[in-house]
């Protein structure tokens, strides 16, 4: 009983080592993916495709490790530019309200008639809406 208790516990060091050598060699890889397979092993490599094979398939795959997802696209409002000209019909005391966050601008503002939906309307119509102010602020005029 305990020459196999050796022998087992010999086996999962050379594995872990072989283990180990992989994760070095996939390191150098731009993206890593890991993975523990359900025989126990680790997977590392630069794809998930093939992954354990030989190993039973994928247990687990490794979160934290995984590549880093491409940045997010900015809110629709960082996209503005404040050489974009304004949407037509503004003026005359009228607001721009963002449609999609329910954000009113006022006239001379950065994102007024500047964001990707919306449309002019009087204050008092974008505050019956249920449109708030541009960080509360309510337009001067």
């Amino acid at each position: 009983m305990k020459i196999k208790s050796i022998i087992l516990a010999s086996i999962l060091s050379v594995v872990g080592i072989a283990g180990s050598l992989h994760l070095a060699m996939a390191s150098d890889a731009s993206t890593t993916v890991n993975a523990t397979c359900n025989d126990g092993t680790a997977y590392a490599g630069t794809s998930k495709k093939g992954a354990c094979s030989g190993h039973k398939g994928v247990k687990e795959w490794d979160a934290a490790a995984a590549p880093a997802p491409a940045p997010a696209a900015a809110p629709a409002a960082a996209k503005v530019s404040a050489s974009m000209a304004p949407a037509a019909g503004g003026g005359a005391g009228k607001v721009w309200v963002n449609s999609k966050t329910q954000v009113y601008h006022c006239e001379g503002t950065t994102y007024y008639g500047k964001t990707k939906e919306g449309s002019y309307m009087t204050e008092a119509e974008a505050k019956a809406a249920g449109n708030h102010a541009d960080h509360g602020k309510a337009c001067s005029k």
